[in-house]
């Protein structure tokens, strides 16, 4: 999500009807062709360590030592200003727990002011607009514009120690070599919902959404990076495409679904109530909305389509417009935590980067397919990624040209 929505405490149900196509899927490899991946880790190469990282370390550690020898003086402790009252959170809405933003106020004694925005273009633009806020829910391919443009703050990682706990798979990427910007929150994969008793036959592809028999029965999030790619998988072209004849293809292939969309809107936490209801026969979605057709009567089933599903990732970002960085390094740091990461996933049904808290997670959701998939399919799917600044342009040209044909 690119826009993952909503939490629920539901009690996890076990799966009714979840099907994973076996057609062979296609993962594009960046940074040394590595598809490393444990238990969710996905993003990336391993770098363990590298030789100019362990030269920066041994500088860190022993350079202090010679000039406290030649001194004779300890060095001045770093201190720090004091915390804000207030914190603002810019997100998506309902993609944090309240009850872990309570945690940190009674805490701290921080208040944390939950802003949401309705896509990440807004976002985006507001970052760029200087809006102020304190930290920031993002994808990846918004970062890397973002830190060339100066719009993000470096983040001071000694107050962010728990760092340590977040997964080496999700370290060192390749839209922030060194993770100088942002630190890995939740991820995901992107797939379909539907009603099974309602369809004819089994829908299995990206391509299904086009089918006439459902017109007028397909919901959809508005979300560029999520129903570009969804086209041009349709079409047998990657998802990250920056190809303009495969764009427009894409583009006019998703006009011609203009009939057949009911559009859901994005402050809404999940688009599983038009498929309760049959206002939708066909939806697309992520592991939480699967997660939560389990709990009601109707058989909605996830699939992950045959051209091949596609992996999002969010990050957390401190815009360069803060005023209170420390501050936001220390929630940062909060929820880094084991046990506080552990109660997010148990609470959102996404995974996080988070090795520490896996102990800690629900077992029922390590074991479930739909929130953690196995690795082989991993290794299958795409990974949206960063388009570049033309890419992006491109990309941004071509959403609106579709949101005009549209009449949204």
């Amino acid at each position: 999500m690119t826009g993952r929505k909503a939490y629920s405490c539901a009690k996890i149900k076990q799966p009714q009807a979840f099907r994973i196509p076996p057609a062979p899927l296609t993962i594009p490899r960046y940074r040394g062709e590595s598809t490393n991946a444990s238990r969710g880790l996905w993003l990336g190469s391993l770098h363990l360590y590298p030789f100019g990282q362990l030269v920066a370390l041994w500088a860190l550690l022993i350079i202090p030592l010679f000039l406290t020898g030649c001194t004779g003086q300890a060095s001045p402790a770093v201190t720090h200003p004091p915390l804000a009252d207030r914190l603002i959170l810019y997100n998506w809405s309902d993609y944090m727990p309240q009850a872990v933003l309570d945690a940190f106020t009674e805490e701290y004694g921080v208040k944390v002011d939950y802003v949401s925005y309705e896509d990440i273009e807004e976002a985006v633009q507001n970052i760029q607009d200087g809006v102020v806020y304190d930290v920031v829910i993002l994808p990846p391919e918004t970062i890397s514009t973002l830190i060339a443009a100066n719009h993000l703050a470096a983040i001071d990682y000694r107050n962010v120690p728990n760092f340590k706990n977040v997964s080496i798979n999700f370290r060192d990427l390749f839209y922030d070599p060194g993770n100088r910007y942002s630190i890995p929150f939740h991820w995901g994969a992107t797939g379909l919902l539907v009603r099974t008793d309602l369809v004819e036959t089994p829908v299995t592809k990206w391509a299904d959404l086009w089918d006439p028999r459902y017109a007028g029965k397909i919901a959809l999030w508005p979300i560029s990076r999520d129903l570009i790619p969804i086209s041009l998988k349709s079409l047998g072209y990657s998802a990250n495409s920056v190809n303009p004849k495969e764009l427009d293809a894409a583009i006019q292939h998703l006009a011609q679904l203009k009939p057949h969309v009911m559009w859901w809107d994005n402050k809404e936490a999940s688009i599983v109530p038009a498929l309760v209801d049959g206002q939708a026969v066909i939806a697309f979605g992520w592991a939480y909305d699967a997660l939560l057709a389990r709990e009601e009567s109707a058989p909605i089933s996830y699939i992950l389509p045959e051209e091949g599903t596609f992996l999002w990732s969010d990050n957390f970002v401190i815009p360069a417009s803060s005023q209170h960085k420390a501050t936001a390094e220390l929630f940062l740091n909060f929820v880094l935590r084991a046990d506080i990461s552990a109660q997010i996933i148990n609470e959102s049904y996404y995974p996080m980067a988070n090795d520490a808290a896996e102990p800690l997670v629900n077992p029922e959701l390590l074991a479930d397919p739909i929130v953690y998939l196995p690795e082989e399919y991993l290794r299958k799917a795409e990974i949206i990624v960063p388009l570049g600044a033309d890419g992006e342009n491109l990309y941004a040209a071509l959403w609106q040209q579709f949101l005009d044909s549209a009449n949204r």
